[in-house]
């Protein structure tokens, strides 16, 4: 979370491994490999998917990267810059990754049409791992997209999330409190790029990402007591690539994460009677 270290560093490196299972599965396990010596690599993606499915449906199982918004499924090092958005950090820790099953259906369309359904373990934030069977993280979302001209091409998405994190604690320095609270996320998503046909190298990319996160719940403190918590906070951001050589690109992005809404309230109370 927050910004890359300064000065020379490497940062995380990953090892990925893909092969055919057999002709209607394949299999992926991605290790993340962090840069402090000494410390455990990380599996990031251990998943099956298959590649047969009638009707245009997909099915992936295991753990993977969710599918929500768009750059979420996105490996970091194919990011346009070094770090997540701002809103990513707040409501995703980085990257929402879980392990469960993956159903997406590639409408028979002349535009690009896609739906897909996600349910999941909840193993990590905003979520956490409540040791139970069953569905703990939800996720839905929709894409579509199409051509304008051979230069031009665009895609919008909506996506929604619902899970129940336990006694999530938000922040470890301040560990006075913990959440337990129904989280419901919304997620609107907009890319356009751009490439001439004159084979130049150049082309431009626009992209961008509104997220709304809605909490209610209770906000239990180490003391003792229990308040009811409510919660809404919103985030955005925008950015541009322009590429005006084969190896050469610029670039600018702009965050937006707001504090929101807090029920303050029941807050105040609290922190009185500790």
């Amino acid at each position: 979370i927050g910004p890359p270290s300064r000065g020379f560093n490497i940062g995380e490196s990953e090892l990925s491994l893909e092969a055919s299972i057999d002709p209607m599965w394949s299999g992926r396990l991605t290790l993340a490999l962090p840069p402090e010596n000494g410390e455990s690599p990380e599996i990031e993606e251990a998943f099956i998917r298959s590649s047969s499915l009638p009707n245009g449906f997909g099915l992936t199982a295991g753990r993977f990267l969710s599918g929500v918004g768009y750059l979420n499924s996105q490996h970091a090092h194919t990011w346009d810059f070094s770090d997540a958005p701002l809103s990513y950090q707040a409501f995703f820790g980085g990257q929402l990754i879980d392990d469960g099953l993956q159903l997406k259906w590639l409408a028979p369309s002349d535009i690009y049409f896609s739906l897909g359904a996600e349910a999941m373990n909840g193993m990590n934030f905003p979520s956490t791992n409540n040791g139970k069977n069953g569905v703990e993280t939800a996720a839905f979302f929709a894409n579509v997209g199409g051509d304008i001209g051979n230069t031009q091409s665009w895609r919008a998405g909506a996506s929604y999330l619902t899970t129940k994190p336990r006694d999530r604690v938000d922040d470890p320095d301040i560990a006075s409190y913990a959440i337990s609270a129904r989280t419901k996320m919304l997620i609107g998503d907009f890319v356009y790029k751009w490439k001439p046909e004159d084979g130049s190298g150049a082309s431009l990319k626009l992209q961008g990402e509104y997220m709304r996160r809605h909490e209610n719940g209770d906000l239990n403190y180490l003391a003792g007591t229990t308040n009811s918590y409510d919660s809404t906070q919103s985030g955005w951001y925008l950015q541009s690539v322009y590429q005006f050589l084969p190896a050469w690109r610029v670039g600018y992005r702009y965050d937006r994460l707001d504090y929101g809404h807090i029920d303050t309230l029941m807050l105040l109370q609290a922190i009185s009677r500790d």
